[in-house]
């Protein structure tokens, strides 16, 4: 059975467009912690366009199940998050041109960057998780960075058009689960999932966590959130 990590982040933005104080993403996650929710993800970005450090400061305090803080290996990120000590850490890439993330780090072009952001990580008692395509050259590099888990990228599985694509990249994401787990790492997944395609990721042998935002955020709006993350958390259950 799955754990759901809901990401918060797109509560955020809604607040920061028009830069008030509402909709609050504290709330967003007591809410989503009432509907049942394994965790709590938010990522702080470089740019601040949507998660601010207040937040994080406020989360770490109230938050009573896992906080997962999403982060490039920028220095001043990693600066907080060794202060604001989550329980996790995923190292995700970051460009300022993106409307969202694009794909997966790439360890083998970053390794020394990355590397020196898991070590002061490590240092301050945080759980690493890194955010990767399925591809077992990345997947091999994360264990030699001694990353507790790998969250997969599902973005191909989620744009995967008709049955045969979509069985083809579910098929993908299965067998780099499978390296994830033989080489002793926590699988995790995330990214484009919604209630319709959530399911056979969630039926992914050893999928421990999955954290999807976007998807609940949109249903919220018409449900309510805590009502939202309690109908994600039974299909991912």
């Amino acid at each position: 059975m799955a754990e759901l990590g809901v990401n918060i982040d797109h509560v955020a933005t809604v607040r920061q467009a028009r830069r008030t104080t509402e909709p609050d993403p504290v709330w967003a996650a007591m809410l989503a912690q009432l509907g049942g929710a394994d965790g709590i993800t938010l990522h702080l970005r470089e740019d601040r366009r949507h998660i601010q450090d207040r937040d994080l400061r406020v989360l770490r305090e109230t938050v009573t199940v896992k906080l997962n803080l999403e982060l490039a290996a920028h220095p001043e990120i990693v600066t907080i998050a060794c202060q604001s000590k989550p329980d996790q850490a995923t190292l995700v890439p970051e460009r300022r041109e993106e409307v969202t993330t694009e794909g997966g780090l790439d360890l083998l072009a970053n390794q020394k960057r990355t590397a020196e952001a898991v070590a002061r990580l490590r240092a301050a008692g945080i759980s690493i998780s890194l955010f990767l395509d399925p591809d077992a050259r990345q997947i091999e590099a994360a264990k030699s960075l001694g990353a507790d888990a790998v969250e997969l990228h599902t973005g191909e599985y989620a744009l995967a058009a008709g049955e045969k694509e979509q069985a083809a990249q579910l098929a993908k994401l299965a067998a780099a689960g499978e390296r994830v787990r033989s080489l002793g790492m926590t699988l995790h997944a995330g990214h484009g999932l919604t209630y319709r395609n959530v399911k056979a990721v969630a039926d992914i042998e050893g999928m421990f966590e999955l954290n999807i935002g976007h998807s609940i955020v949109a249903r919220a709006i018409m449900v309510g959130f805590e009502q939202a993350v309690r109908e994600m958390k039974r299909l991912v259950s």
